[in-house]
């Protein structure tokens, strides 16, 4: 099945010899602009949110872009994809072709870096079957906010089949369900939503594998959030109250004096739900101490009393 090319690198405004610190720089600059929660048009930013995602999913994970990069070597702009002789899939899934809308990502990702695929080939393929037979599971991705993950949700997404046998696209809307505290990896099952069955057969199911969309705030590591906070040397010294981004809002933190880069603050259940007690993980607040990169002549005197003063020796 033939579908555009999309340029990542064009969607972050990186060139494509950018480090893996540019891009994830730029990821999270375009992130916060686009972020759906805080832009004036909801909808368009939602739409360009999962589109820097998309291509952050590639451009920030070392293998998807050497692989992506292998595609880009013979990709012509606004050409059909796959290139001659570059197979994505196996004979099952060109019998039956499928798009999904409203799962956050294109189709292009789905073919070359989801998991798309459907369970079993047409009839034709099969032409001593005989009897009631079960419709084809379906597979795929959908990606998910991480205020979703916490609040849970339910998304329209459409499903479109190619009907071998009537030639004509058949399109259908469901509803799934985004359980509160669903992580990455997961599957989400909805039964009977897959291909129909013949002479008979019970339908298919759909499974959709949750992917969870980068945010330029946290990181994700279990139920449990992770929030870089950048803190002046004077902070960490003599300690400090900061106020702190959570999914639930900002909240003031007590930074301890003699607080060390790499420190660890933790704040009970502002992380994502576990299970369905209503308990959530937490959020773990990182300390970066960031130095100053230039200081006026009067701050250097300053620092340099300091340096007579001090007894401290991080060396010895």
């Amino acid at each position: 099945m033939a579908v555009s090319f999309k340029d990542y690198y064009e969607t972050l405004g990186v060139p494509r010899n950018s480090s893996e610190a540019d891009i994830k720089k730029a990821f999270r600059r375009l992130a916060r602009q686009h972020h759906p929660d805080t832009a004036k048009d909801k909808k368009s930013a939602e739409e360009k949110f999962k589109q820097i995602n998309e291509a952050y999913e590639v451009l920030g994970d070392p293998e998807k872009r050497r692989k992506y990069d292998e595609l880009g070597a013979n990709w012509q702009q606004g050409g059909e994809f796959p290139p001659r002789g570059w197979q994505a899939g196996s004979p099952e899934d060109e019998a039956r072709e499928f798009h999904f809308g409203g799962t956050g990502f294109s189709d292009f990702f789905e073919q070359f870096f989801g998991g798309r695929s459907a369970g079993f080939r047409d009839a034709e393929s099969f032409p001593r079957a005989t009897g009631p037979r079960r419709g084809q599971d379906i597979e795929g991705d959908i990606l998910i906010t991480l205020d979703e993950a916490l609040h849970g949700a339910t998304r329209a997404i459409t499903l479109q089949t190619f009907n071998p046998a009537s030639g004509q696209l058949e399109t259908q809307e469901i509803n799934v369900r985004i359980p509160p505290g669903a992580r990455e990896g997961q599957t989400i099952r909805v039964p009977g939503k897959g291909g129909e069955g013949r002479g008979g057969g019970e339908a298919g199911d759909l499974y959709l594998h949750v992917r969870l969309a980068a945010h330029p705030d946290f990181r994700v590591r279990g139920a449990d959030l992770f929030y870089e906070l950048p803190v002046a040397p004077w902070e960490a010294v003599l300690g400090a109250d900061a106020n702190v981004k959570t999914l639930d809002g900002a909240v003031k933190l007590h930074i301890p004096a003699g607080s060390n880069n790499g420190r660890q603050l933790r704040l009970r259940g502002r992380g994502l739900p576990l299970g369905r007690a209503g308990n959530r993980g937490d959020l773990y607040v990182v300390l970066g101490v960031q130095l100053p990169g230039e200081v006026s002549a009067e701050e250097r005197q300053l620092w340099e009393k300091l340096r007579k003063l001090s007894n401290f020796h991080p060396r010895v």
